[in-house]
């Protein structure tokens, strides 16, 4: 059975990691970033370039030519992904991106009404953009493994709705990926933090990004969850299978 890695398919920089034993292990990319570098020199920039020759660059090599080739340079894709054309915050994108000042290169509305990107005459859906970055993340996990990866759990905001993520997962099939599960990217960084010490942990609230680590006890089906209430917003997230109580924020 092969691995399944897990990405943080980002609006500025991604990443991909595996487990590694007991412990996850976040990968460098193809560019020579090893671990004595800082954390975010293990990420790759979601940036997308199309050169005159029809190459496509991802990642820092796109990022490096953005200055000389603006109009085919593509970034925070992951802000129209799964979004219609008139939702307001494309249409606030719209007005403050420099994607439409340029001729080949702006945000539309598609044929079923969804934000699409136009790139030298050419329409684009944000997943096949985005898969172009996980695409960079399966090669850069298949390169450190030795052997081909075809699952993988991808992270996404809290916040997203589910036409968001059906999008994210379908920019995963798009790169060859079968796609086993999104997870909130909260809840994926606490379940890595906790995963061998007994603990998960939850996001409270929607306008503050909590994350607590709860000690489990399998005793029965209730829930009991206590927390410091934090302002008017605050709202728990219940969890029906535990019996669970904070033991530590992080």
């Amino acid at each position: 059975m092969g691995k399944i890695i897990g990405i943080d398919l980002g609006t500025t920089n991604s990443c991909v990691a595996i487990m590694d034993g007991t412990t996850p292990r976040v990968l460098e990319n193809a560019e020579g970033t090893t671990f004595r570098q800082m954390t975010h020199d293990r990420t790759t920039p979601s940036i997308i370039a199309y050169t005159q020759d029809g190459e496509t660059l991802v990642g820092q090599p796109a990022k490096r030519q953005a200055v000389t080739n603006p109009q085919n340079t593509l970034f925070a894709i992951k802000r129209l992904i799964g979004r219609r054309f008139q939702d307001e915050e494309v249409q606030r994108d719209v007005s403050i991106m420099p994607f439409k000042i340029f001729h080949h290169f702006k945000i539309i509305a598609a044929d079923n009404g969804d934000a699409w990107v136009e790139v030298k005459g050419q329409k684009m859906a944000p997943p096949q953009i985005s898969a172009e970055v996980l695409k960079k993340m399966k090669k850069t996990a298949e390169d450190y493994l030795g052997e081909p990866v075809t699952e993988a759990v991808i992270t996404v905001p809290a916040y997203f709705n589910d036409a968001q993520r059906q999008a994210t997962k379908d920019a995963g099939r798009i790169a060859g990926l079968e796609v086993k599960r999104i997870i909130n990217e909260p809840t994926a960084a606490a379940l890595a933090y906790g995963l061998d010490k007994g603990i998960l942990a939850t996001v409270l609230s929607r306008f503050m990004t909590w994350v607590v680590v709860l000690s489990i006890f399998p005793l029965s089906k209730s829930t009991k969850l206590t927390a410091k209430k934090p302002s008017k917003f605050w709202q728990p997230t219940v969890i029906p299978t535990w019996v669970v109580k904070t033991s530590t924020a992080v």
